[in-house]
């Protein structure tokens, strides 16, 4: 095996937003990025209580991290996605499967009371495999 595979086995839900397993070969460069959310580069949260915009900027802010390693969203094989508690998670899902580019790693996604930055309603972090 010389590139990362992307498995949803027979028996488990069959989605185009994300699959099951990844399998990553050896040789092939991690990357890991921490919690990104919404917020500009100075510090700002954007988007204000709009949760498609706080999610287009959590997702242009993946971009940039990944981008910045040598990677893209293509690569990923793991993101995790937390949402405060009451946010609409049909007004967030199509804003960032648009920017997903029909890429489908695997997914985690939870609620929780909230996050480190006052304001954010979305937090993304993911593990992308580059192989050689």
């Amino acid at each position: 095996m010389t590139q990362k595979t992307l498995l949803s086995p027979e028996g488990l839900v069959q989605s185009p937003a994300f699959n099951h397993v990844a399998v990553v070969p050896p040789g092939a460069t991690m990357i890991f990025v921490g919690g990104q959310n919404a917020v500009d580069g100075e510090g700002v949260l954007v988007g204000g209580d709009d949760v498609a915009a706080q999610v287009q900027r959590t997702m242009a802010n993946l971009h940039v991290a990944l981008a910045a390693a040598g990677a893209s969203v293509h690569d990923l094989v793991m993101m995790t996605i937390l949402l405060v508690d009451g946010v609409d998670l049909a007004a967030a899902y199509p804003v960032a499967a648009a920017s997903m580019g029909g890429a489908a790693p695997t997914v985690a996604v939870a609620r929780v009371a909230g996050l480190a930055v006052p304001g954010a309603l979305v937090e993304v972090s993911a593990v992308a495999a580059v192989t050689p």
